[in-house]
């Protein structure tokens, strides 16, 4: 009979035991991929729109559409395929996602149309809040 305890404690031995994924992350990965997708064909066609029926401003805005779509569909592309991988291997890390909406939020409020609309239009009233504003810092 041994005299050593049952349990011993070692600090430099660490077991590995295999992580069980569910099959269910994979498919809210490939929900997710196909939600994102399933927003830039809604950008692509707000840009197809705006490209057949608009004046040189919805033009613009329709080639910005379609880049910030393209790239998008990227970025969807480039996140579906590293979280697979995440999750083949069986790591535990957090796969949501901070970056990407943040980054879509700010392009789609950073396009030109908006800004000009608003300023080509002559009977805006905030045009004239605008113009009185810069008029009343520039003066000397």
């Amino acid at each position: 009979m041994s005299t050593q305890p049952l349990l011993q404690r070692t600090a430099s031995k660490r077991i590995a035991l295999p992580v069980r994924v569910e099959p269910k992350v994979s498919f809210a990965n490939e929900r997710t991929f196909l939600s994102w997708l399933h927003f830039t064909v809604v950008l692509g066609g707000l840009a197809v729109g705006l490209l057949n029926f608009g004046d040189k401003v919805g033009r613009i805005s329709a080639a910005m559409f379609s880049v910030v779509a393209m790239a998008v569909m990227i970025y969807a592309l480039y996140t579906y395929h590293w979280r697979a991988a995440s999750i083949r291997k069986g790591g535990r890390g957090p796969y949501d996602d901070r970056l990407g909406p943040t980054i879509l939020c700010s392009a789609l409020l950073s396009q030109p149309s908006f800004i000009l609309r608003v300023l080509m239009c002559p009977h805006s009233p905030t045009v004239a809040i605008i113009v009185n504003f810069v008029l009343r810092f520039t003066e000397t």
